[in-house]
């Protein structure tokens, strides 16, 4: 036991420089959330079987994160949250249906094979616990098959037909119901919410009606302006300030915003395409820097989303494809889970 515990010293005297690294590698957030996840389902589940589903959703992350690659769409690293999964962000939307759909797939689709191999594994070793975690995986990802948005099965939906999310919106419910998950039953619930938003409440008001906003912040310096006496604007201040916005060739979309009597010129990203109406200070404050005197601004950009009626015209023979792949890969992980729970009781 004694290189533990000079192992536990040298943690603890090199704590400072491994966060350190930590934080510049972008790796602290997810290897955090990863260890709190596997604390928060120990306290339920044996050590083993917590630390063999945070890996699993793992696999199943990092599929979506390959696809995406694939598709040369930057994302966040998978976060991991206790008792609901893990997720990642896209950093930029996908241009169609079928780029979304293929994002989507790369989830089940690898997951599907690391539950497959923890089967193998299961089955080559006679381990219980391995058995549990096969089963639970295939489960996972066939639940996040369900044409509900935003699960995977809801994201795959749009490039196959979007009839499938009424049967996400009727059987799905019937699904949750006989799991009793609250979890998903809420998911469900904002998924029936957000297509009555989409197809008719907006169609009552008018699709120009929906006004969004996003909130921005820019730090400016103004030190050389205290200088001369410039009037330093307080943190009541409000005006509308002037913009112009434009787009990439990757429709990534950016809003460049200029105060004149500052001298100062920032530009914001928008995670969607939007056609903007206003873009208005909402609070200033002031922050003393190493370099002196500068105001912190947080900005108010309102829009409206745009649809691209072209974003679903998708190829039929794409449709067929994608269709055939998801009612494939639905009932070959519901094959496995049976064959996981015959196999693991036959040999246990």
């Amino acid at each position: 036991m004694k290189w533990l515990g000079g192992g536990a010293a040298m943690l603890l005297l090199k704590g400072k420089a491994i966060l350190s690294l930590l934080k510049i590698g972008k790796i602290a957030g997810p290897l955090i959330s990863m260890m709190i996840s596997i604390w928060a389902y120990a306290l339920i589940y044996p050590w083993g079987f917590a630390v063999g589903i945070v890996l699993l959703l793992l696999v199943h992350e990092l599929g979506h994160v390959i696809a995406a690659k694939q598709k040369g769409l930057p994302v966040s690293a998978p976060l991991f949250i206790p008792f609901v999964g893990a997720l990642i962000a896209m950093k930029r939307q996908p241009l169609d249906a079928e780029s979304e759909a293929y994002i989507a797939f790369g989830g089940p689709i690898l997951g599907s094979i690391g539950a497959v191999a923890v089967f193998a594994a299961a089955y080559y070793t006679n381990s219980p616990l391995l058995y549990s975690l096969a089963y639970i995986g295939l489960l996972l990802n066939l639940l996040n098959l369900l044409p509900i948005h935003p699960l995977d099965g809801g994201r795959i939906a749009v490039a196959v037909t979007r009839w499938l999310w009424l049967v996400g919106l009727v059987g799905g419910l019937a699904v949750i119901l006989y799991l009793r998950s609250i979890l998903f039953f809420i998911i469900w619930a904002l998924f029936a919410y957000d297509l009555y938003k989409k197809y008719i409440m907006q169609r009552k008001k008018g699709q120009g009606n929906t006004l969004s906003s996003v909130s921005k912040g820019f730090l400016i310096p103004v030190e050389h302006l205290k200088d001369v006496g410039y009037m330093i604007p307080g943190p009541e201040h409000r005006r509308d300030l002037p913009f112009t916005t434009y787009s990439d060739l990757h429709r990534q979309q950016y809003v460049k915003v200029n105060w004149d009597t500052l001298d100062y010129n920032g530009t914001a990203v928008l995670t969607q395409q939007a056609i903007i109406s206003k873009v208005r200070i909402t609070r200033l404050e002031q922050v003393t820097l190493e370099n002196g005197l500068h105001l912190r601004m947080h900005l108010e950009i309102l829009y409206t989303p745009f649809d691209n009626d072209k974003y679903y015209d998708v190829p039929a023979s794409i449709r067929w494809k994608y269709g055939a792949a998801y009612f494939l890969l639905a009932g070959f992980l519901a094959g496995m889970m049976y064959l996981v729970h015959l196999v693991g009781n036959v040999n246990l």
